[in-house]
């Protein structure tokens, strides 16, 4: 295969086959390959194919080339290429440029038809503290029943009301809870609320199966009895089912092994009931250094009882 894929280049790229030059840039990049598959790219560009800028954005972004990147995204948009537009705000955004992100967005919904960039766009409204601009712009896709939108939205009436007993907003959670880990943690939170701890528990399950790393953290508090102040020793009991600390601690493990740094606070605090203070003050650092405050908090308190 590699050969085959060397003679290949080597004739595509002394030819002016620009089909077989994107086919090629395609398998060598699927290959990891992205350099050549980049040359191949940039052969179709200089061939006059100009909605190949896409590939050739896409193919720079990979090789984390991000400043690059921007400038075939807007040769492909020149060229037609409006899908790029979505992909033009991501790298926009990974740059910090977030006034430029949120216009590029922007265009991803409205001139490219994306509803990704209605929902990425009311995120980062959001996250500046304007959450009406954020309703409006998230409106769209919510007008197409867009899966994420329809997420996002119930989340934010979640965080906003606390309307346990609402069944249109549980039924919205559970529409999202497929494409949204948030959307299912908070269903979760919403069924512990009304009672229903078994079934926050099946879902958290269900989420963690699915790879939605934001139900691990949930789930280990779930099993830990939403309690981690207990003193060594001490029985739970919550609604009359009995707390399962291994199956918390082995919930914040696999949280912690899916990229939530949030976990090592809770894991520490459970450590810490067993006594097994050395383990407990390891996963208090990671967490101070990712950046969560409680975590850097019971650090501090850990240290100040000696």
């Amino acid at each position: 295969m590699v050969v085959d894929l060397q003679a290949r280049l080597r004739d595509a790229l002394a030819g002016s086959d620009v089909d077989e030059l994107v086919e090629l840039g395609c398998d060598l990049a699927d290959a990891g390959r992205q350099e050549q598959a980049l040359a191949c790219f940039q052969r179709a560009v200089d061939l006059g194919q100009d909605w190949i800028w896409f590939n050739v954005a896409n193919t720079l972004r990979e090789l984390d080339r991000p400043t690059e990147a921007v400038t075939a995204y807007q040769r492909a948009i020149a060229a037609g290429q409006s899908d790029a537009w979505l992909n033009l705000a991501h790298v926009l955004d990974s740059l910090g440029d977030l006034a430029g992100a949120m216009e590029a967005y922007r265009a991803a919904g409205q001139a490219g038809g994306q509803p990704e960039g209605h929902v990425q766009l009311a995120h980062l409204l959001h996250q500046q503290g304007e959450p009406q601009r954020a309703q409006a712009a998230l409106a769209p896709a919510l007008q197409r029943g867009y899966l994420p939108a329809v997420a996002l939205a119930a989340r934010w009436r979640w965080e906003n009301t606390r309307e346990s007993a609402d069944p249109v907003l549980e039924q919205q959670l559970r529409a999202g809870a497929g494409v949204d880990g948030s959307a299912r943690a908070d269903l979760a939170e919403l069924l512990i609320a009304t009672g229903r701890r078994e079934q926050a528990r099946e879902q958290l399950q269900l989420g963690a199966k699915l790879g939605q790393r934001e139900c691990w953290l949930p789930l280990g508090n779930l099993l830990a009895g939403d309690d981690l102040s207990a003193e060594p020793g001490q029985e739970q009991e919550v609604d009359g089912a009995e707390v399962d600390k291994a199956g918390a601690e082995e919930a914040y493990r696999a949280g912690i092994a899916a990229g939530d740094e949030w976990c090592h606070h809770n894991l520490a605090l459970l450590l810490l009931q067993r006594g097994d203070v050395r383990a407990a003050e390891e996963h208090l650092l990671a967490g101070a250094a990712a950046g969560d405050e409680l975590a850097q908090l019971a650090w501090q308190d850990l240290h100040q009882q000696d």
